[in-house]
C-alpha cells in the first residue's frame, strides 16, 4: 500500500506545536504511557529474548568498537549466503539494548536468514552523532568479518523506533542492500523541545544533518511501516517520509500495519508469519 487517503492520517500534533503545553510536547512522543500495557509488553520481550539468547546458536557480544555498547550478536543461519536481517533497537537512543530484542530472531530465521543484533553506545553519554557512527561501524564489521562467523548473505537493515531513524541515515551504506524503517521519528525537530531532549541535547547541526526528512533521498529501497494505532506524530512521520521518497522516484512502500500500536507492532517482526517478515523477505527478491 503507498496512497494514504486523508481519512487515514491522523492530525498532527505539532501543526499547532508553539501553542502546546510542555506536557502536551512530552505526550505527543511518549509511547509508554500511549500504550497502556507497554510495562506488560517489555517485559514479557525481555524475557522471551534472554530464553533465544540462551538457546539458539549465536556468536554473543563480539566487539566491532572501543567502548562498552559497541558489541554485536549473530545468529548465522545454516546457509552462510542466506540473507542477513540487521535489526537496530529502539529507545529514543537512550535506552535498552541489544539483548532484550533477540526474540525478534525467530521470524526470519525460520526462513533459513541470520540476523545480527548491533548494540550502541546511549545517549547522553555519546551524542546522537556518535550513534549514528556506530552503526556505520557496525556495519563496516560484519562486511569485514561476517564471513567468518558463517555470514556472508545480503544485508537488509531494519529497525524500529529510534532504531529506523538509524537506519534511514545508514541506508546508504555499501553493505546494505535494502531496508525496512519501523514506527520512526525521521525529524527530530520537534523532538528538541520535549523531556527526551535532556539527553540527547540536540544541537541545530544534528536535527538539520540527522533528520531523514530533511536530507537528500537515498535511492535504495526502503521499506516504511507504522501501526495505526500510533501517536499520531510517529504516523505522520512514516506517511511524509514516504511521500518524500516516492516524489523523488525513490522504491520502496508504505505498510499501515492495522490495528498495532508502538510496542505490538514487534509481533509481525518476531512471529515466522508476521506481516514485517514477509516484508523483509520481499527485500531480497
Amino acid at each position: 500500500m503507498t496512497d494514504i487517503s486523508t481519512k487515514d492520517r491522523p492530525l498532527d500534533p505539532r501543526l499547532n506545536w508553539a501553542a502546546l503545553s510542555q506536557a502536551e510536547r512530552d505526550a505527543a512522543y511518549d509511547n509508554n504511557a500511549a500504550v497502556k500495557n507497554s510495562v506488560a509488553l517489555i517485559a514479557e520481550r525481555n524475557e522471551a529474548s534472554a530464553a533465544l539468547r540462551a538457546s539458539r546458536k549465536s556468536f554473543l557480544d563480539l566487539p566491532y568498537g572501543d567502548r562498552e555498547r559497541t558489541r554485536i550478536d549473530l545468529y548465522p543461519a545454516a546457509d552462510a549466503t542466506a540473507p542477513c536481517l540487521v535489526f537496530l533497537h529502539g529507545g529514543y537512543w537512550q535506552r535498552n539494548s541489544r539483548e532484550v530484542f533477540a526474540m525478534l530472531v525467530e521470524g526470519v530465521a525460520a526462513h533459513g536468514w541470520s540476523v545480527a543484533i548491533p548494540g550502541y553506545s546511549l545517549a547522553p553519554d555519546v551524542s546522537l552523532t556518535e550513534i549514528v557512527t556506530e552503526i556505520s561501524q557496525a556495519l563496516d564489521w560484519l562486511a569485514k568479518n561476517g564471513a567468518a562467523h558463517g555470514v556472508s548473505g545480503p544485508v537488509v537493515l531494519a529497525g524500529w523506533s529510534a532504531g529506523a531513524q538509524l537506519v534511514a541515515m545508514a541506508l546508504d551504506h555499501v553493505s546494505v542492500s535494502a531496508g525496512l524503517a519501523i514506527s520512526g521519528v525521521y525529524d527530530l525537530a520537534p523532538i528538541r523541545d520535549t523531556g527526551l531532549n535532556n539527553a540527547l541535547k540536540l544541537t541545530d547541526e544534528e536535527i538539520a544533518k540527522l533528520s531523514p526528512l530533511r536530507l537528500p533521498v537515498v535511492n535504495k529501497r526502503l521499506d516504511i511501516a507504522y501501526g495505526s494505532n500510533e501517536l499520531p506524530a510517529l504516523v505522520c512521520d512514516a506517511i511524509q517520509f514516504h511521500e518524500m521518497r516516492a516524489a523523488a522516484n525513490a522504491p520502496g512502500q508504505l505498510f499501515p500495519i492495522e490495528g498495532a500500536d508502538h510496542f505490538s507492532i514487534l509481533g509481525e517482526l518476531r512471529r515466522p508469519d508476521g506481516a514485517l517478515v514477509a516484508i523483509a523477505r520481499k527485500l531480497v527478491g
